[in-house]
């Protein structure tokens, strides 16, 4: 199911279709969906917050100035956790907010601060509909991306009949679905790397890095969802698999290599996320080396360039890489990229309190030849399917 492990808020504003939002909700969380359910003051007159908790597992949102939660600034935390905003009913009132770019609750808010689609499903009167006001409010939100999901005709709950009822549960919950949908990968064999690799030193000790390898198996399932064929070549992670992705654990940067390579001829698309270890011990211990010595000296050698290798094969898969930079994040990711000729690169800035290895957030600056663009700090596999839909706009280019 697309749905699955998507971020769903639903926004529920003041009508009387608020009570058919409980179902829309039931259904997103059936279908595997995490969902955050945020209510208007109004709303709370026609359905109660806790019919939503109980649905959702999850506390239901309503109070810009909740001081639990806007200590951590709740409102941009919310904005930046949803893959799609439902407003579900969306009264007159709350459209006619939106489109003057109003903030004036929680919901309207983070409207305004998310990144993630955001649709709208019109519930009222149909005299209320049929206004100019409300056509022109409409327009605007049209014009400025916000997608619009009905309204249906019929009877209301006035008893007039005609255009304003909110669409049926089942209605929105496929208009969402069809969101997640696309395929567009169908038929596409991609190969993957994530995590760090282990360069032994002796049977107990090795030379690794700080990669958790959770961005590479978010950019496996996203790719997965857009009905790519995934192997994913892993290092040492104790990470579940994305469902649907064939898995393949390795330890060290040899490892790596041979198990990437061997599978390169196979292959459409290939993404480096691992950290690969660029030196590993030129001789490893057969035992336990005892702390005799005062200093101990490993001599280390170069590890093959996996991503160098895969981009120079003749017919080579389309190749993305990652650079994991300190400092200077831009200069040196496009350096890497033309130095190792591939199609595109994604560079994030590690390192202290930013996001990155060991870390549920992060941000990319992704570039290619003549254009590049900056996907900013979010939830990792909300990265990756950003990431990804630019990686289908290249490759259909």
């Amino acid at each position: 199911m697309s749905l699955a492990n998507r971020h769903i808020l639903l926004g529920v504003t003041g009508g009387i279709a608020a009570y058919k939002a409980a179902e829309l909700a039931r259904l997103f969380v059936k279908a595997g969906a995490e969902v955050q359910v945020v209510m208007t003051a109004s709303a709370m007159e026609f359905i109660g917050a806790m019919t939503f908790q109980a649905i959702t597992g999850n506390e239901t949102r309503s109070d810009l100035f909740d001081t639990t939660h806007e200590a951590a600034m709740g409102h941009i935390e919310l904005a930046r956790w949803a893959d799609l905003v439902i407003i579900a009913p969306a009264t007159a009132n709350f459209i006619a907010l939106m489109s003057q770019g109003r903030a004036g609750d929680l919901l309207s808010t983070l409207c305004l601060a998310t990144t993630a689609p955001v649709a709208i499903a019109p519930a009222m009167n149909r005299q209320m509909w049929a206004n100019p006001a409300t056509q022109s409010n409409i327009r605007s939100l049209e014009e400025h991306g916000r997608l619009v999901w009905g309204p249906a005709a019929g009877e209301q709950a006035c008893g007039d009949i005609g255009p304003g009822r909110m669409l049926e549960p089942t209605q929105i919950f496929d208009a969402a679905s069809e969101m997640f949908s696309s395929g567009a990968l169908t038929g596409i064999k991609a190969l993957i790397t994530a995590g760090p690799t282990h360069e032994a030193i002796d049977p107990v000790r090795f030379i690794g890095n700080r990669s958790s390898g959770k961005m590479g198996f978010a950019i496996a399932q996203a790719l997965e969802e857009q009905g790519a064929e995934v192997t994913l070549v892993a290092g040492p992670s104790s990470l579940p698999t994305p469902p649907g992705v064939i898995r393949i654990d390795v330890e060290s940067a040899l490892e790596m290599h041979a198990a990437v390579m061997k599978r390169t001829g196979d292959c459409d698309l290939f993404v480096a996320t691992a950290a690969v270890a660029d030196y590993r011990p030129e001789r490893v211990a057969d035992s336990k080396i005892k702390k005799t010595a005062e200093s101990l000296d490993i001599r280390l050698v170069r590890n093959p360039d996996i991503l160098a290798d895969v981009a120079a094969l003749e017919n080579g898969p389309y190749t993305v890489g990652f650079a994991a930079e300190t400092q200077d994040v831009a200069q040196y990711a496009d350096e890497k990229r033309r130095k190792k000729g591939i199609k595109m690169i994604a560079a994030n800035e590690v390192g202290g309190k930013r996001g990155g290895f060991n870390h549920d957030e992060n941000a990319l600056l992704v570039l290619w030849e003549g254009g590049q663009q900056e996907l900013p700090m979010t939830g990792k596999l909300r990265l990756a399917r950003q990431l990804v839909e630019l990686i289908i706009r290249k490759i259909h280019a």
